[in-house]
């Protein structure tokens, strides 16, 4: 049987960086090459970065697009190795004729090319474009409709695109009748909590469909709130795993693969392309044992998708410091902590800003985080600032409450625009869910690493993180204490979180039927949820949407995030039965913790 040394470079792009990109995918070939691969797959839309969004709908950006694969091709080649079949992602336009009534619309597509010598050999454009959760491809691309069959070193290699893949029948089954060896899938697929265990299934399910070895290669990287994972994979036709790559980090995952030899009269060709890269077969060498890597634990996984997504949010939109409002709470305990395992301590400034209610125990937390951790730690407070205002714009309630939050907010900002750091907001999912965060105050930020993160998990986190820690002989960077006084906003005197909301336990269980699950009140009171503590709830969520609309980015980890993943109207009249009598309009009536 042929042998054929795959690559699969999962590898983090940028947006609109096509230069940037084309370089690393030249360096990361040069490495594949180095290890004596044959065939290397790149990442959806490598070229471009993933998802573009309506960047394709722009001319200009598709012709970057071509004109930057085209360049590619030839510096390949112009390195030395343009013996190596490449396949790598990038966006294109349809050949054909626009409809009538589309106007100078590009047509573009999600495309994949083979490149060879110098030359894009080949071309494939995704069958299937996914039109829900994250996704908008429906909107943006033109489908494709030919299955590509690449000719390899004697080895027929069928090539095709993230979603397609998850579509029962379509490319994959095009692949095994058109007499594929490989199944080379390109992908950025973005990571969501045991997500990896869905891939594999889904992975192995194909390979025995199409009857042959699958090469899943999946991008790594953050971008906006996406986090990439990589974790790419080749699964034999028997389901066996035969190589698997790390999660959060680049890296070339290399397998020796025995394939049938490429039929030369093929029965089937119904939407098949077919190209010949090479027909000389690989002389026989020793194959290599390829690494099986197990995925990582839950809360590693979940620390890992939040550090690499906080740390590429920073440095590709052109930051390199952070500042964090630190109060001695559980939440900016944790956001620290993860900026400076994601950034570098160094590049972390902690701000403490207690007003007249801030107790002594919080005000020596924040100073021991900051000195656990190791980032710089200032002190300013706000008291004087907040009597100035009262005293020329009498508030009372919550409205004094919340100014609390809001000169903070200030504060934090004007310092982050003084000084050139961004501002992390550190609200959780289960605060912004109920709205309990102060608008332009502990919202004010540009990132939030915790906003699909409910608090339960915040602790969670929290005391994994200070257990690793402790395992490697470090100091734990989160005070205990933090970890287990009970939350509060500390807006007046004796307050806790547990005054307005109820426990945290229950309060998650119901937002993940509720959010995450889409299910109403009759399936929550069919779970065992108290009437009144569910109708007190699915109302907060409900009057909570113009909050959230304004809220900063964060990374997304849950199957269903706020934001693109959430859709629903800020204007509606719509409430759960029974769980509001009133129309009661959105206003802001509560205080919230501080950042």
């Amino acid at each position: 049987m042929p042998q054929l040394r795959v690559a699969m470079a999962q590898i983090d792009t940028t947006v609109g960086d096509l230069d940037g990109n084309v370089r690393a995918v030249r360096d990361w070939t040069a490495r594949a090459a180095a290890d004596g691969a044959h065939l290397v797959l790149f990442p959806e839309t490598a070229v471009t970065g993933y998802p573009v969004e309506d960047l394709a709908l722009r001319r200009s950006f598709v012709d970057a697009s071509r004109q930057a694969l085209g360049r590619l091709a030839r510096e390949i080649a112009d390195d030395g190795h343009g013996d190596v079949t490449v396949v790598v992602g990038y966006v294109d336009r349809a050949d054909v004729e626009r409809a009538p009534g589309e106007g100078g619309r590009a047509r573009p597509q999600n495309c994949a090319a083979v490149l060879h010598r110098g030359r894009v050999v080949g071309r494939y454009a995704k069958h299937h474009l996914p039109n829900y959760g994250v996704f908008d491809e429906y909107r943006i691309f033109v489908p494709g409709d030919e299955l590509l069959v690449a000719r390899v070193h004697g080895v027929d290699v069928a090539v095709v695109i993230c979603e397609d893949l998850w579509q029962d029948g379509g490319p994959v089954q095009q692949a095994g009748d058109a007499g594929a060896g490989l199944l080379a899938v390109i992908n950025a697929s973005p990571y969501e909590r045991n997500k990896d265990d869905v891939r594999l299934d889904l992975v192995d399910r194909r390979a025995r469909e199409a009857g042959c070895p699958v090469a899943y290669v999946n991008a790594v990287g953050g971008q906006d709130e996406l986090v990439f994972d990589g974790d790419s994979l080749v699964v034999g036709p028997d389901g066996a795993v035969l190589a698997r790559g790390p999660q959060f980090v680049e890296a070339l995952v290399v397998v020796d693969l025995d394939l049938p030899a490429a039929d030369h009269s093929p029965g089937w060709e119904g939407g098949v392309t077919r190209v010949t890269v090479s027909d000389d077969v690989v002389p026989a060498y020793e194959s290599r044992p390829s690494e099986v890597l197990d995925p990582l634990p839950d809360l590693a996984e979940v620390h890992g998708a939040l550090v690499l997504g906080l740390r590429d949010y920073v440095l590709k939109n052109g930051f390199r410091s952070v500042v964090i409002a630190v109060s001695g709470g559980i939440d900016s305990a944790l956001v620290a902590s993860l900026a400076c395992d994601a950034i570098g301590a160094e590049n972390v400034v902690g701000i403490s800003l207690p007003s007249g209610y801030s107790s002594q125990h919080s005000r020596d937390d924040a100073e021991d985080l900051a000195r656990r951790c190791g980032f710089a730690y200032r002190q300013y407070a706000i008291a004087p600032m907040v009597d100035a205002f009262l005293a020329t714009v009498p508030l009372h309630g919550v409205a004094e409450e919340n100014l609390q939050a809001r000169v903070r907010g200030t504060t934090i900002m004007g310092l982050a625009n003084q000084e050139g750091h961004l501002t992390l907001a550190t609200s959780n999912k289960s605060e912004l869910a109920v709205g309990y965060s102060t608008l332009y105050g502990d919202s004010v930020g540009g990132y939030a690493p915790l906003k699909d993160v409910p608090k339960t998990l915040v602790w969670d986190l929290s005391r994994w993180r200070n257990e690793q820690a402790t395992a490697r002989g470090e100091q734990p960077p989160i005070p205990e204490n933090t970890i287990t006084k009970p939350p509060s906003a500390e807006l007046r005197p004796d307050q806790t979180d547990q005054d307005s909301l109820p426990p945290y336990e229950v309060l998650d269980a119901i937002l993940e039927d509720y959010v995450e699950g889409d299910r109403g009140r009759a399936d929550l009171l069919a779970e065992g949820f108290d009437a009144t503590v569910v109708d007190s709830v699915v109302t907060l969520v409900d009057r909570a949407e113009w909050k959230r609309r304004q809220f900063a980015p964060g990374p997304k980890i849950s199957h269903k995030a706020f934001g693109r993943d959430r859709r629903l109207p800020i204007t509606s009249r719509w409430r759960e039965p029974a769980a509001s009598p009133t129309l009661a309009p959105p206003v802001e009536t509560r205080a919230v913790e501080a950042p």
